[in-house]
Formats: C-alpha cells, sequence, structure tokens
C-alpha cells in the first residue's frame, strides 16, 4: 500500500545527484519541482540552480519545471533558467508527467523526476512509470497544507527505510 509513495531514489539535494552517471544510464530528460527542491520555497532561480541548469545542458539532458503553481511563479523561474515548464500541473496525477516527455521528446524509461514532496513529486512520477527522485525540502519552514503533508510522509519514510535497510542486510 505504502509502495505506491516510495522513491526510486533519495539524495541530499538536487545539487548533489550524479547527473553524468544518469545520462550514461540513458536517462535523457529530467522535470524538476521548483520550490523547496530548486530554492526556498517563493525564491527566484539563484547562482547555484543557474550553474546547475547550464551543466545540464552540457551533458546533453532536456530539462522541464513542473508545478502546481501559476505561470507568474514558474514562467520567471523557467526563463531565468532557460527551461520548458508547464504550471498549474495537477501534480500528482499523469497529464502534467505526460506532456512534460513529450515537450522534451523522451519516454518514460528515459526520464527521471526530481522533487521534494512524496504524495506530490514522487507519487505523481510513479504513477507516470518515471524513475522518481526524491530530495531533502531546502527549508523547514512551509506552508500550513505541506506541513500537515510532511506529518504523513515521516511514516511512509520509516517504512520505505526499514525496507531499504532490509534489502542491504539481505533478509
Amino acid at each position: 500500500m505504502l509502495e505506491r509513495f516510495y522513491p526510486d531514489q533519495e539524495a541530499d539535494s538536487a545539487y548533489g545527484i550524479d547527473y553524468e552517471g544518469l545520462y550514461r544510464e540513458g536517462y535523457r530528460g529530467i522535470i524538476f519541482d521548483i520550490d523547496n527542491t530548486l530554492v526556498v520555497h517563493g525564491a527566484p532561480a539563484d547562482e547555484r540552480a543557474l550553474q546547475l541548469f547550464a551543466r545540464l545542458r552540457e551533458i546533453g539532458f532536456s530539462t522541464l519545471l513542473l508545478s502546481n503553481n501559476k505561470e507568474p511563479r514558474v514562467k520567471p523561474f523557467a526563463q531565468a533558467v532557460g527551461s520548458l515548464y508547464i504550471c498549474k500541473a495537477g501534480k500528482p496525477g499523469r497529464r502534467g508527467y505526460r506532456e512534460a516527455m513529450e515537450r522534451m521528446g523522451t519516454q518514460a524509461p528515459a526520464t527521471l523526476s526530481v522533487g521534494d514532496q512524496l504524495f506530490t513529486d514522487v507519487w505523481g512520477a510513479r504513477r507516470a512509470g518515471i524513475f522518481s527522485l526524491l530530495v531533502k525540502p531546502i527549508h523547514p519552514r512551509e506552508e500550513i497544507q505541506i506541513v500537515l503533508k510532511r506529518k504523513l510522509e515521516r511514516i511512509v519514510l520509516y517504512f520505505y527505510r526499514k525496507k531499504k535497510e532490509k534489502e542491504k542486510s539481505g533478509d
């Protein structure tokens, strides 16, 4: 039951992921969440984000920002980092992820998703058949509806990590 919310992989930050390795594995498109994944909630693109997207283009990735936020939030960020975008995406619905792949020209096996929330980013990616990478939120201070989801996420992550430990020990 809870497995549907389990990420395929975890990372401390979107900025510490081995993108070169993922490219060698055959991934060609990356779908990113923005708030608390790339920058603090509501912040504009910073130098770190600009450098990351420049690096991703150098590697050969197509990128798309997939956000439930409205265009005034998403469009300026996308323009700054030079990425495609979809606003009001309806995550965790499949539609936004399918449209993202269509715009990037990728298929699910060659696409990955990077986000900080289990019930939107990870679940949506999994529902669309996309490799999901969960990163730790950049900042602990969040809107009340997200704070409540984080409490539920802690429960899911407890069981996910327990399962991973069991797999590592070979039981």
